[in-house]
């Protein structure tokens, strides 16, 4: 079959796409923008990638019309409400009437479970979309996840942060809400095994795993699966606004990726049962297999994907195009440094594992403070760190960088810049002809971005300096 993939550089997106290929179909993958996937699928015959932004009619010519299946994967977590719901909902009405004018039979929607009396404006738009996107062109099957546990989840890793960096909680009370969590693995078989399935055209399942818990359970059990000891003491005077900024402060999380999860963790995720579960004959593992799984993919350093690697949690709000790729050159600071290096392929391997736990090679502690400083002003941080320790891909998030380009051909590593700053900042690294070269762009935001840099730049003469020399040396 040839399948058209939405939200193909997402959480669920990045990992369905190679299931798909390996089962061989045709995939068509839906991107905003092409650099984050066209090099990572070229040798893959089965695979086309197409420019597409669901909120920009003039792109959908790019969907072929021979598609036989297109799994919709379009979330949006962290924009803000009085924008995401109309977004969400032209999204959907876009993608349902470019879809009708081609070959399509069936639309596979995962969304949410929508089955409390009280929901939040995020549940709300989920149920919304999946009403715009039924048809009588084609086949909705629709499957409702809760919370999703799997290496580089959004749900896994704020439990993760929490249960490793705190040994007694001071908890809000929605700690003590009930859900029903699901193994990234059963979602996936879900989603696969429906595929051209037409007994599940027009049909909406429930889909969840065995155990009915609440947050605290997920955090104590978490915690006991990796040897630690922990105190939960749950209050009832934390607000919303109170709850997302302890999440903010303590996990890699955003501000407004914290707010959507606090609003959304008061309402009860319980699924309703159905015969799904034999139809697709998927039997979904309990809790403390999906976590003991989880931490295997992240032992062997296989995640696949992370939902920081998403433009939800970016800075960057347009695709990544030129505008970013060709940093300027013109009206902007630069900190530029080369060096001879010992052996270019060692010092491009140390370029492309900055970052993370492997730190920034030089003045490390300088990097945490710019971090902590970002944070108290709202930004991300460094928390993020890497999805993987040693590899890196165009569109990763990297501490608080992006990545615009990894270049493994020409040995060129390009970041951009997503703490807050009165201005856009780059960093780019380049090995050829023996040498090291390192630059720092910034392109400052009136008088404020000027004094920005004048500040850090006593910092640089010896941050950069010291890095350089550590790459020049690998």
């Amino acid at each position: 079959m040839k399948i058209l993939v939405t939200g193909a550089t997402g959480y669920i997106g990045k990992r369905i796409i190679p299931l798909l290929i390996e089962q061989g179909h045709t995939v068509v993958c839906a991107v905003r923008g092409k650099l984050r996937t066209e090099k990572k699928y070229s040798d893959e015959q089965n695979v086309e990638v197409v420019e597409v932004d669901f909120l920009k009619k003039e792109t959908l010519k790019n969907i072929p019309k021979d598609i036989d299946a297109a799994y919709y994967l379009i979330h949006s977590m962290s924009n803000s409400i009085s924008s995401f719901q109309q977004m969400e909902n032209d999204c959907a009405i876009n993608f349902k009437q470019i879809i009708e004018q081609t070959n399509c039979k069936q639309v596979i929607y995962l969304s949410g479970i929508t089955n409390d009396l009280k929901l939040s404006k995020h549940l709300l738009s989920r149920k919304n979309v999946e009403n715009i996107l039924a048809s009588p062109t084609y086949g909705l099957t629709v499957f409702k996840a809760g919370i999703i546990v799997g290496s580089g989840s959004s749900s896994f890793e704020i439990i993760r942060d929490l249960v490793e960096k705190l040994p007694i909680m001071v908890a809000p009370k929605w700690l003590n809400t009930k859900t029903q969590p699901i193994a990234i693995r059963d979602v996936l078989a879900f989603l696969t095994r429906s595929l051209g399935d037409k007994r599940l055209y027009n049909t909406t399942h429930d889909i969840f795993g065995p155990e009915i818990l609440n947050y605290k359970q997920l955090l104590l059990k978490f915690a006991k699966s990796r040897g630690l000891k922990r105190y939960i003491i749950t209050v009832p005077i934390m607000t919303p606004k109170l709850s997302s900024y302890w999440l903010y402060f303590v996990t890699s999380t955003s501000y407004k990726l914290a707010r959507t999860l606090v609003n959304s963790m008061g309402v009860e995720i319980i699924g309703h049962p159905s015969n799904i579960n034999q139809m697709l004959d998927v039997n979904p593992i309990n809790y403390d297999e999906a976590v003991q799984l989880a931490f295997e993919k992240i032992k062997q350093n296989s995640i696949i994907s992370s939902w920081k690697d998403s433009y939800a949690s970016s800075r960057i709000k347009k695709r990544i195009s030129a505008k970013y790729i060709n940093v300027p050159k013109h009206g902007c600071f630069k900190d530029i440094k080369e060096r001879s290096v010992l052996n270019e392929e060692r010092t491009f391997a140390k370029i492309c594992a900055i970052g993370g736990e492997n730190g920034w090679y030089y003045g490390t502690y300088l990097w945490k403070i710019r971090g902590f400083i970002d944070k108290l002003f709202g930004g991300i941080g460094l928390r993020r760190g890497r999805t993987n320790v040693n590899t890196i891909e165009t569109g990763d998030a990297l501490d608080f960088w992006r990545v615009l380009l990894a270049d493994q051909e020409n040995k060129r590593l390009l970041l951009f810049a997503e703490m807050k700053l009165p201005g856009e900042a780059w960093l780019e690294f380049r090995v050829a002809k023996g040498k090291v070269y390192q630059r720092a762009i910034f392109r400052p935001r009136g008088l404020a971005g000027r004094l920005y840099w004048y500040s850090v730049l006593p910092f640089h003469g010896f941050i950069f300096k010291g890095m350089i020399n550590k790459l020049a040396n690998a």
